[in-house]
């Protein structure tokens, strides 16, 4: 197993302050954003492709410590001084009434994205991750928060009210890896009873979370491994079946124009994250170009605005 030593520059410390279920917003420093974006490395080199030998979605959970197996994702400490003062990716259980659900390429990217954030930012991450159903008061100590495969989702009245809350409240919701229209209106139906009061709106190119750190040139759709194709005049195939064929991706504001979540509809980053070591062809073309840069993207916007 080639485990990469990469430079790094000095993580910034310090960096905010919790969400809180009252009137406290989550908040960055500004002078350690501006070193922390300055100093983030602006590419990810295909020197570093993962060689995390066996991989894959079938395998052992947990290890004899009680942690998420990490079956060759490198690992790291977090300084004892900073330990409270780390971003953290959470990920949200629900109840679900399809097939998948919210453990969808869990635990790999998770553990990929993390070490990516680790390795090439300068921001202090944990190395595990959390899940987190909705209801559990420590969602309030977690400015950002991650939904998976959503299209069959069913919430209670009380995980909706949580949810409600914690966005009002300075939190930031992504959703991901969800396809066509009717796991799209399977969606749409559940965020209306959160908030029946707001549209989702669809975010043009020129919107800064596609340039706030790598400069995107598309609105990236990527595909999950299994669908991703290149045709013999060099074209490539992302879409997953009828309905697939164009990417959404939709902003929820506040009252202060304030994005509370990004919807990432017909596309996948988490399978970009998940897969990064599984074929070299999908790591250069999805994971590198697109997964990775696009969710570095939302978190730093997500967590300076």
């Amino acid at each position: 197993m080639e485990v990469w030593q990469r430079q790094r520059t000095k993580p910034v410390t310090g960096a905010g302050q919790r969400v809180n279920s009252g009137l406290e917003v989550w908040t960055m420093n500004r002078r350690a954003l501006t070193v922390a974006t300055a100093i983030l490395t602006l590419c990810v080199s295909a020197a570093v492709m993962a060689q995390f030998g066996q991989r894959g979605r079938y395998r052992s959970m947990y290890g004899p410590d009680g942690r998420v197996e990490r079956n060759g994702v490198p690992d790291w400490k977090v300084d004892e001084n900073f330990s409270k003062d780390v971003f953290t990716f959470v990920r949200i259980r629900y109840r679900s009434m399809g097939r998948w659900g919210w453990q969808t390429d869990y635990p790999d990217a998770d553990l990929n994205f993390s070490y990516r954030l680790q390795q090439l930012t300068s921001l202090h991450t944990d190395p595990d991750g959390v899940i987190l159903e909705l209801t559990d008061p420590r969602l309030f100590d977690y400015p950002f928060i991650y939904m998976i495969e959503p299209g069959y989702i069913y919430l209670e009245d009380d995980e909706r009210a949580a949810l409600r809350s914690y966005l009002l409240n300075g939190g930031f919701l992504m959703v991901d890896d969800f396809w066509g229209d009717e796991e799209w209106e399977g969606f749409y139906r559940e965020l209306k009873q959160v908030f029946p009061e707001r549209e989702p709106v669809e975010l043009p190119l020129d919107h800064p979370i596609f340039h706030c750190v790598y400069d995107l040139k598309e609105r990236p759709q990527i595909p999950a491994i299994g669908y991703a194709r290149q045709m013999a005049n060099g074209e490539v195939y992302s879409a997953q079946g009828y309905g697939t064929e164009e990417v959404h991706y939709k902003g929820l504001f506040d009252d202060n124009g304030r994005m509370m979540a990004m919807i990432c509809h017909n596309t996948d980053l988490g399978d970009g994250w998940e897969r990064e070591g599984e074929d070299p062809w999908y790591f250069r073309e999805f994971s590198e170009k697109k997964a990775y840069p696009l969710g570095i993207n939302i978190i730093f916007y997500a967590m300076t605005h």
